[in-house]
């Protein structure tokens, strides 16, 4: 069994919470250390018996669940990323008033980050703007921000590293999805890094009615890193890269075409989409927020042990997070934060599929230690229930199952079809193998929702 050192916030799971529910539950399971694993016996039912009042009987400490609750709700953090994307695509008008930052100090730090870093960082009024703005109206925000990146950018930092991506790229997931791993945008979009469907698959990641690799933070930044190399040896500039990350490589190139072959991308901006135009200016405002966080006056308090130590175990039946709370005395929520790639908060069971449910070691050594008991008790608490679980299904064939058809009206375009329905044109053109953008009065457009 492979050991991964998961970064995590000390206080999430109080260790003694967690030794008492160990201390519990393995008196508990150890009633009848001389059962055989071959068949139950009538001790092995009475060991279930016992399993059975000893999770009854797990209680934590109050105060300690509420301690709990309030760093699960600032670790989702789903407020922050509507409001990161807002900003992304609602440049601020005019000039922004910040005195706390004089230009030509602004000018300084950016010379020198750009020294520093891979990414052609260069003073302009655009960026001048948007760091300003987030300074002045973002600076709760920002404050959570970096409490929550204690827990992501060490992972993220060792996952970059390992495919030579500069370590500067881990701001890009705050501006993607503000470190929410359950993130989604309204074109479908979802995880710390933002992936659509195809491109997901493309890298890797598989996404069924149970699991939605997108959403794991480990597998989803090692795509994440493998794409930008891609997009790296295609472009060879970081700030072209950011801009082909969020907008396609295509619109990239267009608009390369369009100014006239500038490959600069301040030169470029104003023949990018609207929304590449304020991500790249994003990026580097928040690179450099965190970079200057201490001239700023944000207090990052990190705590003296801010890794957690995780486990993983391959589970070999199915079982719910509700189940699995209950053996190792964890909530529903808590699990659901060290495995937020499950979406039915079902850890699924399929042939030849390596399923696991990662836990801190304290409470993942309970579930190793006894596994043979705990699947014994939960077929037959499997056996008292009539809910059945559905079948795993894949999104190809859960987009088959939700076809739509589309009789095109005069005056459509794909465009507009594609804002209605909540897809992209690059979708309907593929779905309805098409190689132009043109479309007939009358024709049929088929949208999988």
């Amino acid at each position: 069994m492979k050991k991964i050192y998961i970064f995590s916030l000390i206080y999430l799971f109080p260790l003694l919470g967690i030794s008492q529910v160990k201390h519990n539950i393995s008196d508990t399971l150890h009633k009848n250390p001389n059962r055989t694993n071959s068949r139950l016996t009538s001790k092995d039912s009475l060991s279930l018996g016992n399993l059975r009042e000893g999770l009854l009987q797990l209680k934590d400490n109050n105060k300690a669940l509420n301690y709990d609750k309030k760093w699960l709700e600032e670790l989702s953090n789903n407020s922050l990323y509507p409001m990161m994307q807002n900003d992304i695509q609602n440049n601020p008008e005019g000039n922004v008033v910040y005195d706390e930052l004089p230009t030509e100090v602004l000018k300084e730090r950016l010379a020198k980050l750009d020294q520093k870093t891979p990414f052609h960082i260069e003073y302009n009024p655009i960026l001048e703007n948007v760091i300003k703005n987030f300074l002045k109206n973002r600076r709760s925000s920002l404050q959570r921000l970096m409490n929550i990146s204690q827990y992501y950018f060490p992972m993220f930092e060792r996952e970059l590293v390992k495919y030579q991506i500069p370590k500067e790229i881990k701001y890009l997931a705050i501006v993607e999805s503000a470190m929410n791993p359950k993130a989604t945008s309204r074109m479908g979009a979802k995880g710390l890094w933002q992936f659509m469907y195809y491109t997901g698959k493309i890298y890797g990641l598989e996404v069924n009615n149970y699991v939605d690799e997108r959403s794991h933070p480990e597998l989803s930044t090692q795509a994440a890193a493998q794409y930008l190399k891609k997009l790296y040896s295609v472009f060879n500039d970081w700030n072209l890269v950011l801009a082909a990350y969020n907008s396609g490589p295509g619109n990239v190139t267009k608009a390369m075409r369009r100014s006239g072959g500038k490959t600069n991308y301040w030169n470029l901006r104003p023949y990018l989409p609207n929304e590449t135009a304020g991500y790249v200016p994003a990026f580097l405002a928040t690179l450099y927020i965190f970079e200057y966080a201490k001239e700023h006056g944000f207090q990052v308090d990190k705590k003296t042990n801010v890794f957690f130590e995780t486990d993983t175990v391959q589970v070999k039946r199915h079982i719910s997070f509700k189940d699995i709370g209950d053996i190792v005395g964890m909530s529903e929520q808590e699990i659901e934060f060290f495995n937020p790639a499950y979406s039915l908060n079902i850890v699924p069971y399929i042939e030849g599929k390596k399923y696991g449910v990662r836990l801190p070691v304290e409470a993942i050594g309970i579930f190793v230690n006894n596994e043979d008991l705990i699947y014994a008790y939960l077929d037959q608490e499997d056996s008292k229930r009539e809910k059945i679980l559905p079948k795993v299904v894949t999104a190809e064939q859960a987009r088959a199952n939700n076809r739509i058809t589309h009789k095109v009206r005069k005056g459509e375009t794909l465009g507009r079809i594609a804002s209605r329905y909540g897809v992209t044109v690059s979708q309907l053109k593929k779905w309805n193998k098409l190689r132009s953008n043109s479309l007939k009065v009358g024709q049929r457009i088929v949208i999988h929702k």
